[in-house]
């Protein structure tokens, strides 16, 4: 049994670099849908099927905790599986398995609060108020997750989501550094133009730009706090599996890539990120 990691491509991999540093003896399947990646501009119902179709892959190799290492996924489909889906694949499988997502933890991180916390109407007049940036895919932007979630919460931060159509299609496919600054650039700045001024802290929130942190580090003023997903994700999963020892998830340090797409190396980005050569098998 294993813990999966499921992405559209390869930006997953940010997650699943640092959960195999926190989880060094557990067995990992990672699945790349990257026949169908990006997700990113996709439908809602599509994003869902997809996402069932990864995951039950995962299942079937042998997970028993699968994560959404994806934004869109997991704003969109998480939900959904969970609820309807996830009881099913428990039965049909006969044993425990569940799908987790990687916006919850975020949440948690840029917020400093619990997922359980919801604020109560302040008396008092906020005197200031922050000011968090979400770099994310189209659908991502859409669902307002992000928006909504940190709302609930905490009612002296503002929300701006700024959708970056392609970024991720240009991570996936290895684009050079010199043109993926200049669209990190170009968002960065809009995002500036929109709100009046820079944001006061900044969720990377799509996996692959993780990759690409340091365009975005650059780009944005110096000393501007950066959430990282892959570092929340991991102290989630360690919390959750403190709480759910029912999980057996393997002790050889098993480490299996599969991918929907081309198998083989992956990009040199993708090399360089990971500190080594990468090469998927087929799904």
């Amino acid at each position: 049994m294993a813990i999966g990691v499921f992405d559209s491509g390869v930006g997953g991999l940010t997650v699943h670099r640092e959960l195999t540093r926190r989880f060094p003896d557990r067995d990992f399947v990672y699945l790349a849908d990257q026949a169908n990646a990006p997700y990113g501009g996709r439908g809602g119902e599509e994003i869902v099927d997809l996402t069932r179709a990864g995951c039950e892959r995962l299942f079937e190799a042998g997970a028993n905790v699968i994560v959404l290492a994806c934004n869109t996924a997991s704003a969109i489909a998480l939900r959904r599986l969970q609820q309807s889906w996830v009881p099913e694949a428990r039965a049909r499988h006969g044993r425990p398995v569940n799908v987790l997502g990687i916006i919850v933890p975020t949440i948690e991180a840029a917020t400093g609060l619990p997922w359980t916390y919801e604020r109560t109407p302040l008396d008092d007049k906020i005197e200031a108020i922050d000011i968090t940036g979400v770099f994310c895919t189209a659908a991502t932007a859409m669902s307002r997750v992000y928006e909504i979630e940190i709302d609930k919460r905490r009612e002296d931060l503002a929300v701006f989501s700024e959708p970056c159509p392609g970024l991720a299609g240009l991570i996936e496919l290895g684009a050079p550094v010199e043109e993926l600054k200049v669209v990190v650039d170009d968002h960065v700045d809009a995002l500036r133009r929109r709100i009046g001024r820079h944001p006061d802290q900044a969720i990377l929130g799509c996996t692959h730009y993780e990759i690409v942190a340091d365009l975005f580090a650059a780009a944005l003023p110096a000393g501007t706090p950066l959430i990282h997903q892959p570092t929340a994700v991991a102290d989630a999963l360690d919390r959750y599996f403190a709480r759910h020892p029912e999980y057996a998830l393997g002790g050889s340090g098993r480490r299996d890539f599969l991918t929907s797409g081309k198998a083989g190396p992956q990009s040199d980005l993708v090399s360089q990120f990971w500190g080594a050569p990468l090469t998927f098998s087929p799904a």
